[in-house]
């Protein structure tokens, strides 16, 4: 059996070498190592989409692996991509960290510096268990990559631009088309998804923060059931409370959001967070609000070069929607694809300052007339991204 082996290690030198002790082991197949944790986990969802039977039977993760912790790592793969053997490589095989490593879905640890025995141990037990859970579930009759929803995160170029807008009705959009879908909000000091549906709340994001293990009961007791069917998790009504939620507790919440609903929606507000950051990263799709002024469009292009520079996301895996946009407005959707070196949404939601307004005022957004040229649009844009089948208009 041909064992298909990808690396991911961001040091060159031991890069090297795993790529040496790999390249001898019997039946493997070795590619080229994914120098950090983003590019893995990029790698991991190409393959995916194009069916489990093309993804690696064994990913090697180094305990140096960056920007993502390497346990953290081994976490997203093992929950992403469960028909995936996972082994960590690290120096540290005391039994505290070998607990560690299992807890979070490794199949095997081998001690650094590495042995070729130990190696070729590791990786076919990993082999063979990614292999016995394929079988299982059926590869070859079209089983997916592995559980878990889709996650779109949205996020503004400037304050006042409309993300929250086009979270809210994007993730109604989900939930009217049948999805469990929740809404979380992590404009961490000043949401305001609370306040566009009307909602009196206890429970925030930030109780969720100081949690280890988010068990789906912890979860489902800090969200909001909201009467449109919405699972709303809310930003703390303190400001000051969102500095709990750090960047590993942000990414526990998403990837527990992503394991108990079908289709998560994220308000990332218009400042950029660690939480927000991690948000982004591990969205599935990242979409970036602006509108068709000079102010705006120079917000977003600063954004989407800040993502770059930080290695969040990609200009062009970072897809911009074009709000309040009319025919005889000057900045057009290709000059701002031009501009931001993302890909523009086809969908652009016009002006409506009257039809948002009411709904606005009152808290009542999920009332927005469906037959108003915003809200269609906005659902629209739904079914392009991927939330929904087709329009559910």
């Amino acid at each position: 059996m041909t064992i298909r082996i990808l690396p991911a290690v961001a040091d060159p030198e031991a890069a090297r070498a795993v790529a040496a002790l790999t390249g001898r082991l019997p039946e493997a197949e070795p590619a080229a190592p994914a120098a950090d944790s983003t590019t893995l986990l990029d790698t991991l969802g190409r393959l995916a989409a194009q069916g489990v039977d093309h993804l690696p039977e064994v990913v090697v993760v180094h305990q140096a692996i960056g920007p993502l912790p390497a346990l953290e790592l081994v976490r997203e793969v093992a929950l992403r991509h469960p028909a995936v053997g996972v082994v960590l490589l690290t120096a540290d095989q005391g039994p505290a960290a070998y607990s560690a490593a299992m807890d979070a879905g490794a199949r095997g640890v081998a001690g650094l510096p590495l042995s070729q025995a130990e190696l070729d141990h590791r990786v076919r037990a990993a082999a063979a268990w990614a292999t016995g859970v394929r079988r299982h579930l059926g590869a070859g009759d079209g089983a997916t990559a592995g559980p878990g929803g889709t996650v779109v995160t949205v996020s503004g170029a400037k304050g006042g631009v409309g993300a929250t807008t086009a979270a809210v009705q994007l993730a109604l959009a989900a939930r009217a088309a049948g999805h469990p879908t929740a809404l979380a909000d992590m404009d961490l000091q000043t949401g305001d998804v609370a306040s566009y549906l009307d909602v009196r709340f206890r429970r925030s994001i930030a109780d969720l923060a100081g949690i280890a293990d988010l068990s789906p009961r912890v979860l489902d007791d800090a969200m909001f059931r909201h009467d449109s069917g919405l699972a709303l998790l809310l930003c703390p009504a303190e400001g000051e409370q969102g500095e709990t939620v750090t960047d590993r507790a942000a990414r526990q919440i998403v990837t527990a959001l992503r394991a108990r609903y079908d289709t998560v929606v994220i308000d990332c507000g218009s400042q950029l967070t660690g939480a927000g950051a991690v948000a982004v990263e591990m969205a599935d799709t990242a979409l970036l609000v602006t509108t068709p002024d000079v102010v705006a469009v120079r917000a977003a292009k600063r954004t989407v070069r800040l993502w770059d520079r930080l290695r969040i996301r990609k200009p062009q895996e970072t897809v911009t929607v074009v709000n309040r946009h009319t025919r005889h407005t000057e900045i057009q959707p290709a000059l701002i694809e031009r501009i931001t070196g993302t890909r523009v949404a086809r969908t652009a939601v016009p002006a409506g300052y009257k039809e948002l307004q009411p709904c606005a005022d009152s808290g009542r957004m999920h009332e927005l007339d469906p037959r108003g040229a915003v809200r269609q649009a906005l659902w629209s844009l739904a079914a392009e991204t991927g939330l929904v089948p087709t329009d559910p208009r």
